[in-house]
């Protein structure tokens, strides 16, 4: 889309909106220099600073520290040695640095053209709306730019999806998740977020007390200016957890954890009575395998803030291994009674049986096993080191962790 103003929207309309622009970045130097050029260009009659949040491995905050010293706007870089949250988390601390209450988010690889910036600017200054977002499916839009069509169908999918489970948060946002939005930081509660990926936008749609106003202008995603994309399985399935926690809460991780376990284990079951394992043995082998994989995943990605204060990992990893053992050992002759005094096939019942088994495992776990202390050790904030792990001046290199 061309960096031409709507009609309904006046030049004259800009002045009075600042802007910070917030930039995450990963391994983009590559795309540094021509990004901060074009910004310059397309907001010469805007106000605006670039915070530059890094969580690179190579020398791309060298890269930002340098070409900050000839540009004619501010550019701020952050470069974290831990980046908790990943790109979400970078974008709330780039929030949390801001100088205006407008922040601009895009990315660093110039897929959202710096020219729609002006145009989001001027939305924006008309006062009607606390988020402008930049959407590939309002008409003359364009997600051209995705690398495939396979990443275009998921994209499609996951919008449809998002729609879905939030139909009235996101009335008025056809494309949410777009990482290029604009967000008005006196209309949100920046501290409720709780950012675990990147699909920042919905968490902010999402975890506020009221229905944000939203306006939307189209543009056409571009391809990637250099360096290649940091699309993968991973990504797509930590955003169907950020996707379920946001609308179900912590239980929702633990579910989907739970129905790919699920999956797993009536796989098992379905192969080995394939090869004339008896069905009681097969469910046994399952229900061992299935318990450690699920223990490990809600390990790392459900109860993972938690598990600091809940005892040794081996302590956690025994409680939970026999509970669900004992489960088993509950579930399985039920699962007798199912297929040989009542006729069900073993498969469906092994479905059924898990299903009921699952509101038992999640108690024990939130209450038993990851439980918070009962008590609170009150700790001086003057006795708790502060990491020296960023450097927030422009033009400064920063220490990394290579």
């Amino acid at each position: 889309m061309s960096g031409q103003l709507p009609h309904d929207l006046r030049p004259d309309a800009l002045a009075p909106v600042t802007l910070t622009i917030v930039v995450p970045t990963f391994n983009e130097s590559g795309n540094v220099r021509e990004l901060i050029r074009r910004v310059e260009l397309a907001t010469a009659e805007l106000d605006v600073e670039i915070i530059f949040v890094d969580d690179s491995t190579d020398d791309t905050p060298l890269v930002i520290a340098d070409a900050a010293k000839s540009s004619s706007i501010p550019v701020r870089l952050l470069h974290r040695v831990t980046p908790a949250g990943g790109l979400g988390g970078a974008v709330v601390e780039g929030m949390q640095l801001a100088t205006h209450d407008w922040v601009l988010v895009m990315d660093g690889d110039l897929q959202h053209p710096p020219e729609m910036i002006p145009i989001m600017a001027a939305t924006a200054a008309t006062g009607q709306a606390a988020i402008v977002v930049a959407s590939r499916y309002r008409e003359n839009g364009d997600a051209g730019g995705l690398s495939s069509a396979t990443r275009r169908a998921v994209s499609n999918l996951s919008t449809v999806l998002t729609r879905a489970m939030f139909p009235s948060r996101l009335r008025d946002c056809t494309d949410p998740m777009t990482g290029f939005f604009m967000v008005k930081q006196s209309a949100v509660s920046v501290d409720s977020l709780e950012p675990r990926g990147f699909k920042i936008l919905l968490e902010i749609i999402a975890r506020q007390p009221r229905r944000l106003d939203i306006r939307e202008v189209p543009f056409a995603f571009g391809e990637r200016f250099a360096g290649t994309s940091k699309a993968s399985f991973l990504q797509g399935f930590r955003f169907l957890r950020q996707l379920f926690a946001l609308r179900f809460g912590r239980m929702s991780g633990f579910a989907l954890i739970g129905a790919l376990g699920a999956v797993a284990n009536i796989a098992i079951v379905a192969i080995l009575t394939r090869f004339d394992v008896q069905y009681l043995y097969a469910a046994a082998v399952a229900a061992e395998i299935t318990i450690v994989a699920n223990f490990l995943a809600q390990e790392r990605f459900v109860f993972r803030d938690l598990s600091a204060t809940a005892g040794s990992w081996i302590s956690r990893f025994t409680k939970s291994f026999l509970f669900n053992n004992a489960e088993a050992a509950i579930r399985i002759p039920f699962l007798f009674v199912l297929v040989d005094l009542w006729g069900i096939a073993a498969v469906p019942a092994t479905a059924l049986t898990l299903l009921i088994a699952f509101a038992g495992r999640y108690v024990f776990h939130s209450r038993m096993i990851y439980a918070p202390p009962r008590s609170r050790v009150e700790i001086d904030p003057a006795d708790v080191p502060q990491p020296d792990t960023a450097t927030r001046a422009a033009g400064h290199p920063n220490d990394r962790d290579d």
